[in-house]
């Protein structure tokens, strides 16, 4: 049996930033500047890429140090080798931001992910990133960097935040993908249980402004998980009247065609 909890540790609140000494100026400039960073890195842009590492650069992953000129020739040279090749660059998505500074330092972190190549439907790799940033002579420079792949826990606890972007977007699609065929849920607002038809019965009708997580923790025992965390959502109801509300929930989840799917979610109102 292979039964672990983990408190996430990442800091998230649903699709936003979890933010430190940071205005939101500060944020979106930071991740501009890594999105920026990969892009020159995908492109080859040795230019663009001696502009994002500081001379001190470090690559801490084990068994892979290099320094600011190994790290921007191997990106020049994989970008060139694929070139010649004639393929695409493989698509891979940044998301889950977490972003902190001071004035003179930095601290990123995303995850990373994309389809496995000739595996089945919505399988994924996935990794999450940190990069150590500081300012010199008014710009930022990439100082440190370390890239590790997601634990199961680590898996879920995303998936189970991902949940809350598809809310805000009314994504059905998210839904049909990844609820489990033999879902079966209560709801948290009337305590009715609902199956994968109920729960597409209902999608769409009220509006989600707001979808946080706190207090999140995961845990995974083989092919199952459970997440439980507090919910906090805002939005307007299929009247349009507004409502606010903190949910304790217990989310689970279940493995199959080699990746996790949503099994079941139970929601109790928090009154203050």
């Amino acid at each position: 049996m292979n039964a672990l909890i983990a408190t996430m540790g990442l800091g998230l609140l649903c699709a936003g930033t979890a933010q430190a000494a940071c205005n939101a100026a500060d944020t979106a400039a930071l991740e501009a500047f890594d999105r920026a960073w990969g892009k020159a890195a995908e492109a080859g842009d040795e230019k663009a890429l001696e502009a994002v590492y500081g001379a001190s650069y470090v690559d801490l992953q084990p068994g892979a140090l290099s320094d600011r000129k190994t790290a921007i020739h191997g990106a020049v040279a994989d970008a060139a080798k694929l070139k010649v090749s004639g393929k695409s660059a493989p698509a891979v998505t940044h998301d889950f931001y977490q972003i902190s500074c001071t004035g003179q330092s930095a601290m990123i972190t995303h995850r990373n992910w994309g389809p496995l190549e000739g595996a089945a439907d919505g399988q994924r790799w996935q990794t999450r990133s940190v990069h150590q940033l500081e300012k010199a002579g008014g710009q930022w420079r990439v100082v440190g960097n370390a890239t590790h792949p997601l634990s199961e826990e680590q898996r879920v606890g995303y998936m189970d935040l991902e949940w809350n972007v598809a809310e805000l977007g009314k994504d059905r699609a998210w839904f049909e993908r990844n609820l489990a065929a033999d879902y079966l849920g209560v709801s948290s607002r009337t305590g009715a249980l609902e199956d994968r038809e109920a729960f597409f019965s209902e999608f769409g009708k009220t509006t989600v402004t707001v979808a946080e997580t706190s207090d999140m923790e995961v845990q995974v025992d083989g092919g199952r998980a459970l997440v439980t965390g507090i919910y906090t959502t805002r939005g307007t109801d299929e009247a349009g009247k507004a409502f606010d509300r903190r949910t304790r929930y217990i989310d689970g989840f279940v493995m199959r065609d080699g990746r996790w799917q949503i099994w079941s979610s139970q929601g109790t109102p928090i009154v203050e």
